[in-house]
């Protein structure tokens, strides 16, 4: 490739152009840009005031100051998430992101901070009857899944014959089965147990004998060696504190 096309294609592709220099920006700008969805619970959530809590939440305010600038939180959702991270709108994803191909394919992932796996939630009174994926994948039930990203790729894949709803909102979507209206969900472990806990006998974990897979979560960055290495630094110390671990006991714990 000439000179000018490698000046041309950064011009083209600003998300992905000058890769080495996002260290450089964030501390020209005094800010380190997070993007965030603000609807898993415990990882991120955004309150109707407009601020922001959950683990992954409070773990980018730490990486922020030990950068030795602000956080500057960047709405972003499941479905765009990829385009959002290409187009350079943020620096970092942190709240519950899942490590997949695509994803490594724009950028690389910290070390895994969560290992996790699907899980289906329903009410508690069809605890027993949606143990599998044959149990669920039948014209009868009514799966709902939010979209874009994981859960909805499950979903299509595996439950080609049940009847599927593409609810808007994850942070209501869970109601939907509470109320009758959806029969069952199949998301990521840690928000299937934070939901249940939420819905208190009306809600539960179906009794599955493992997840229907294995993921890991972790920081999403764009390409910058430095950057990487210093968020690897910083989070490996986070771990070997125990400082990670008490931040999402304590986001596990909140209502």
């Amino acid at each position: 490739m000439t000179r000018i096309a490698v000046l041309l294609l950064a011009l083209l592709l600003p998300g992905l152009g000058r890769a080495e220099a996002v260290l450089d920006a964030i501390h020209a700008r005094g800010a380190l840009r997070v993007g965030t969805t603000g609807d898993y619970k415990p990882f991120t959530f955004r309150n109707p005031d407009g601020s922001y809590v959950g683990a992954d939440i409070d773990m980018a305010r730490r990486l922020a100051a030990s950068l030795g600038v602000r956080v500057e939180f960047v709405p972003t959702a499941w479905g765009k998430m990829n385009d959002d991270f290409a187009a350079g709108k943020f620096d970092i994803a942190m709240g519950g992101v899942t490590n997949l191909p695509a994803r490594v394919a724009l950028g690389p992932f910290s070390r895994t901070t969560f290992v996790d796996g699907k899980r289906p939630i329903v009410r508690c009174t069809d605890r027993d009857r949606f143990a599998s994926i044959a149990a669920i994948d039948r014209p009868e039930v009514r799966v709902v899944v939010n979209p874009g990203a994981s859960n909805e790729d499950f979903a299509r894949h595996n439950f080609p014959h049940a009847a599927l709803t593409v609810y808007p909102d994850n942070v209501t979507v869970f109601d939907e089965i509470a109320q009758g209206r959806e029969d069952v969900m199949v998301t990521d472990g840690i928000e299937v147990d934070h939901q249940a806990a939420m819905h208190k006998s009306v809600l539960c974990p179906a009794a599955v004998a493992a997840p229907f897979t294995r993921l890991e979560k972790a920081y999403w960055l764009r390409r910058d060696a430095d950057l990487e290495r210093l968020v690897g630094a910083w989070l490996d110390q986070e771990i070997a504190s125990g400082g990670w671990q008490r931040t999402l006991d304590a986001a596990l714990a909140a209502p």
